[in-house]
């Protein structure tokens, strides 16, 4: 088959043509698929994929090729096919900050499955403890998630080696274990911190999760709140969600994605049995965090999980 560029003529299909010149590609330079050599959509997309082609003015290698514009999704759709939502600031953030700590931060995962039917029944204890104010209202209600916070800061406490943040010139071993937790608010997300987690309470964990989360969703955080920290949680249980993996958020060196707890079989005492297992994901840094450290926290974040109790004494 010959190409374009061999015969002095391009043969290519009006939507090959514009979506090379929206891509800034030179169709020419794209071998055709098509019959007698024609360039096609298929042939564009394949090119934007490898990167090998050369560019609209000047020769491209796929070592420098840059990202399609803008316009060249859209040039997959009809234009009376979707409605343009422009982005505002927090979304652009999100994903100028995804995108670089995918693209920088070598993730690797461990996944581990937590029995919580003691810490179910602590938290039912803990909370009908809790006395009615003046209000009528009870002035507590701890969450699960209150708990896993709390859970997680003590594993980094005791796992110190693993409560880093990387840096190219050294590693900083924080004496503290600030925890943030995932919010989702309309139009993003934001990860507001809990300072020293280690150290607080369960019944305060709760009431400074709800208060940042609150003002949070009315966009009011000071960047101080939501800036920095080691680790965080990250809970779609709520929505029936098993389990996930999900990405670091930069300066921190690994975040626990939590999934739905629910009744599965298990084998105790070599019978089968019935309990309440919540599947959780650590994601690490592996530049801060090795597999031997990360199991470790995990191991060290189940055993608090599964024994609640002893996150007390």
């Amino acid at each position: 088959m010959t190409t374009a560029i061999e015969t002095g003529r391009i043969f290519a299909s009006p939507l090959a043509r514009r979506l090379a010149r929206e891509a800034g590609l030179d169709v020419g330079a794209i071998e055709g698929s098509g019959p007698h050599g024609r360039v096609v959509e298929r042939d564009v997309r394949a090119a934007l994929a490898s990167g090998g082609v050369k560019k609209a003015g000047g020769a491209m290698s796929a070592a420098t090729f840059e990202p399609p514009k803008e316009s060249s999704a859209r040039a997959f759709f009809a234009s009376d096919a979707y409605e343009e939502i422009p982005h505002d600031s927090m979304r652009k953030a999100i994903a100028r900050r995804l995108t670089e700590a995918a693209q920088t931060i070598p993730h690797f995962y461990l996944t581990c499955d937590c029995e919580i039917d003691a810490l179910l029944r602590l938290r039912e204890d803990f909370n009908s403890a809790a006395p009615l104010g003046a209000d009528g209202k009870v002035e507590w209600k701890a969450s699960v998630n209150d708990f896993i916070v709390k859970a997680l800061a003590i594993a980094l406490r005791n796992t110190p080696d693993a409560n880093v943040t990387y840096t190219p010139q050294a590693m900083l071993r924080h004496k503290s274990c600030d925890i943030g937790v995932a919010v989702a608010i309309p139009g993003g997300l934001v990860t507001p911190i809990i300072r020293n987690a280690e150290a607080k309470a369960v019944r305060q964990i709760s009431d400074e999760i709800k208060e940042l989360s609150a003002r949070a969703k009315d966009r009011r955080l000071k960047p101080a709140e939501y800036e920095g920290g080691v680790s965080a949680v990250s809970n779609l249980g709520m929505f029936g969600i098993r389990n996930f993996t999900a990405i670091i958020n930069p300066p921190q060196s690994s975040i626990l994605a939590v999934g739905q707890g629910e009744q599965r079989v298990v084998v105790k005492n070599g019978a089968p049995a019935v309990a309440i297992v919540m599947t959780v994901t650590l994601s690490c840094d592996h530049r801060a965090i090795d597999g031997a450290l990360g199991a470790e926290l995990l191991a060290a974040f189940k055993r608090n999980i599964e024994h609640p109790a002893a996150m007390f004494a």
